[in-house]
């Protein structure tokens, strides 16, 4: 029997390790490489793989929420492949098909995908589809349906908690503790008082998960909790500082100063 294979990461060279380490199984076809959710989503609806390798961490909509849009009930097996440590992916042990913690050696692929074999051959998809639900719920604390983190999310349907490496440990943090965020790369950094710490994520798909009333982009490269402003100062040429009640200083650009009023932000 003929495995059909989807490969979901948005790094080009997971997913192209991803395809020597399938090249070696046998009776294997890769039938899409995604490099969003969005496009895993549409490729798991039409080209129907018996398989997803499916990351975690995505740009727009991240693993657990392509499960959701597609439907638990509806998801082939998957084998999610994840960068957080042992104790964040107890979870996927008890609820998933198998998992693969970066980096991950080709003898624990291999593991995996026997795995996967075993279970596209004897667990229903009704127990995969629970299994797949369960696994969203635990993860998160919510119903699948509220775990999409989308480029245009639902209404009222935005992210409450964040998942970010801290020490060697994945930690939560609610969103409304955050005072600000920047971007760093191919990353963004959160802002909780003094501490500071990086989010797999673009300003782009963070900026849409968040809810416009309590968060506001002032600069190409910075989203400021709405609650922590305190000030605004006029600075030069029609841009303005932040003043945050911490006394942190972030500049409110021209380009997104309507998405601020100004009459409105004064010192309270």
């Amino acid at each position: 029997m003929t495995i059909r294979v989807a490969i979901v990461d948005d790094e080009a060279i997971a997913r192209r390790r991803l395809m020597r380490l399938l090249s070696a199984e046998p009776d294997v076809e890769v039938v899409a490489e995604c490099p969003t959710g969005r496009s895993a989503i549409d490729a798991i609806r039409t080209a129907g793989p018996d398989l997803v390798l499916l990351d975690v961490q995505l740009p727009d909509i991240d693993g657990f929420g392509v499960v959701a849009e597609v439907g638990a009930e509806s998801m082939p097996p998957v084998i999610f492949v994840t960068a957080h440590d042992a104790h964040a992916v107890r979870a996927f042990e008890v609820h998933a098909t198998d998992y693969l913690l970066k980096p991950f050696d080709t003898e624990r692929f291999q593991s995996a995908f026997r795995r996967a074999r075993a279970h596209i051959d004897q667990v229903s998809s009704a127990e995969l589809g629970r299994r797949l639900k369960a696994l969203v719920e635990n993860q998160f604390g919510l119903t699948p349906e509220q775990s999409v983190v989308a480029s245009e999310p639902r209404p009222g349907k935005y992210a409450s908690r964040l998942t970010v490496r801290r020490d060697g440990r994945v930690v939560f943090i609610r969103v409304a503790e955050v005072d600000w965020f920047e971007a760093a790369g191919n990353y963004v950094r959160l802002h909780v008082g003094k501490s500071a710490s990086l989010l797999r994520e673009t300003m782009h798909g963070l900026e849409a998960s968040l809810d416009p009333a309590a968060f506001v982009r002032i600069h190409r490269t910075i989203i400021v909790n709405v609650d922590r402003i305190q000030e605004l100062q006029p600075w030069f040429a029609g841009n303005y500082v932040v003043i945050l009640r911490d006394g942190t200083r972030l500049k409110l650009s021209r380009t997104y100063r309507d998405r601020l009023p100004l009459h409105s932000r004064r010192s309270r």
